[in-house]
């Protein structure tokens, strides 16, 4: 908790909470009393609070690199991001947040070195690349915590993980398909990116269930939307013109708004059946539409907030708050998609 949640809790201002916290001004022994049961509540100790102060005066910080840029999934998780930090304003951090397109290694490692002399922590998108698991060990060595958001980075030294679990995000995506479809289709897979982690986990639990449990889905055609709209148009049109019995479409990552666009201009709306990932601003109108049935949504938000609490709570604490913190997978259908 910060000092202005304290505050809040206990119904007094964040300068009595600093007077408490540091021993000094007078303090109604009453309102002292709940302001100590709030901080040992919320697991402040001695140490804690006096490196909060530290901290607050080395005014640390925290630098995101995200693979956000023309990619609408990634705004709701920046809106976390910003919640995060405008709770943490009482301890004086400072949020540098670098955004780029696509998943390019070299252009992440520069990102990472325009922010590595003056950061603190590190929240990263990963690309899932050897040269980036070297670069987050050699953070560790200089004592700079890395927390990869999104998607993970097997085999690197970072502290912890906030995301989905994307095995069984698949796996929940092919037991809707199975029960939207009855388990009857002619089925196009259109695959996200193979050096992003999560894409290769949630496409293996697609494939996976969909073989041990659905023997009556096909599945006929492969091809990348490459986690971008010109991409999935691109890759859907050359799909259903290839093979215009294709019914059923899974979209494993981004480019939904191509994928639609695709279907639209070859006029088989009627005929095709789409299965998605996540809650943005095009799934609403497809879902109304009738050409999307159903999303698998994966908390963006909360993605954005935790990582950054997470590394706040590393810099504070000297620990690790959490090796990983996985977000639930959710089923949106148009009835339920402002829930």
């Amino acid at each position: 908790m910060t000092i202005r949640e304290i505050a809040v809790q206990c119904g007094v201002s964040t300068a009595t909470v600093d007077r408490v916290l540091n021993g000094r001004g007078k303090v109604r022994p009453e309102t002292e009393a709940r302001v100590l049961a709030a901080l040992e509540s919320a697991g402040y100790t001695k140490n804690i609070a006096a490196r909060a102060l530290a901290i607050r005066k080395a005014a640390p910080v925290v630098g995101l690199v995200v693979s956000s840029l023309a990619n609408p999934f990634f705004d709701e998780m920046l809106w976390g991001v910003a919640q995060a930090e405008a709770e943490l304003a009482d301890y004086g951090i400072a949020l540098r947040v670098l955004q780029m397109r696509g998943y390019h290694p070299q252009r992440q490692l520069a990102l990472i070195g325009e922010l590595e002399e003056e950061i603190s922590a590190l929240v990263l998108h990963p690309i899932d690349d050897p040269r980036i698991v070297e670069k987050v060990a050699e953070l560790a060595d200089r004592g700079i915590p890395t927390v990869t958001v999104n998607t993970d980075l097997e085999g690197s030294r970072r502290c912890c993980y906030v995301g989905s679990d994307y095995e069984k995000g698949g796996r929940t995506a092919a037991g809707v398909m199975n029960l939207a479809t009855q388990g009857k289709a002619r089925l196009g897979i259109l695959t996200g990116v193979d050096t992003i982690l999560g894409h290769r986990q949630r496409l293996y639990g697609f494939e996976s269930s969909i073989r041990e449990h659905c023997p009556h889905i096909e599945i006929v055609a492969h091809d990348s939307a490459r986690d971008d709209d010109e991409s999935a148009y691109a890759a859907t049109r050359a799909m259903l013109e290839s093979d215009p019995q294709i019914d059923t479409l899974m979209l494993i990552a981004a480019g939904l708004k191509g994928v639609c666009e695709a279907i639209f201009d070859l006029k088989m709306e009627k005929s095709i059946r789409l299965f998605a990932f996540d809650n943005i601003p095009v799934t609403q109108a497809m879902l109304e539409n009738g050409l999307l049935k159903a999303v698998v949504c994966q908390q963006p938000f909360q993605q954005g907030y935790l990582s950054v609490r997470a590394a706040m709570d590393i810099i504070l604490t000297g620990g690790v708050p959490y090796e990983k913190r996985i977000m639930e997978n959710q089923i949106r259908i148009l009835e339920n998609l402002n829930e």
